[in-house]
């Protein structure tokens, strides 16, 4: 079983489930999403006021991924988190209010999923949800959380998604270093721009 926190709004968490899911298309794992929500993790931090509007621009998609996976269950998140996904960050579409309710019809779930994005309804069971991640990784460490084996890293963080032998190469060794208990932080400066194909 490999777990996977991830915050729809994030790209970087976008580019490493891609990464399991082409991990799962060749190789037998079974891949579950939970929600570790960005604004919950920032919600009483000092940010810079871009990553502040970021951040409070990511409760919607959140809230209505939480909502799935609660009322529906863990495979509607799994079809609803791709189809955000490939609207926020393929597409570049950072207008919630129409990406929200395509995606919930994609996935196949009820249209009004949608107004979950604007109320409160669901935020105890998020930040459970992410607070259950940060107590697996520790606190001041974010989305992209994955558990394998039992075990919790943060990441990996990539910029692009790795394919094929390249998938399978970055998820042994992600779970080698994950098994041994001394390891903490591998991790070099990003230089490369973002790719989501």
């Amino acid at each position: 079983m490999v777990v996977a926190y991830v915050d729809p709004s994030c790209p970087f968490a976008w580019i490493t489930s891609r990464w399991l899911m082409e991990v799962a298309r060749i190789r037998p794992i079974t891949l579950r999403f939970e929600v570790m929500s960005l604004a919950v993790v920032n919600e009483h931090r000092d940010l810079e006021p871009w990553y502040r509007a970021f951040n409070d621009r990511a409760w919607g998609p959140a809230r209505v991924c939480t909502a799935a996976g609660t009322h529906h269950g863990p495979a509607a998140l799994a079809r609803l988190y791709p189809a955000l996904g490939r609207r926020i960050h393929d597409e570049g579409n950072k207008d919630f209010d129409a990406v929200i309710p395509a995606a919930l019809d994609e996935a196949g779930l009820p249209a009004d999923l949608a107004d979950v994005a604007r109320q409160s309804d669901v935020d105890d069971r998020m930040r459970a949800s992410t607070a259950r991640a940060q107590q697996l990784v520790g606190k001041d460490l974010g989305t992209p959380t994955i558990v394998v084996d039992d075990v919790a890293f943060f990441g990996p963080v990539l910029s692009s998604i790795p394919r094929g032998d390249d998938a399978l190469r970055v998820f042994d060794g992600a779970r080698l270093l994950a098994g041994c208990p001394a390891f903490s932080e591998l991790k070099r400066a990003r230089t490369d721009e973002l790719s989501f194909t």
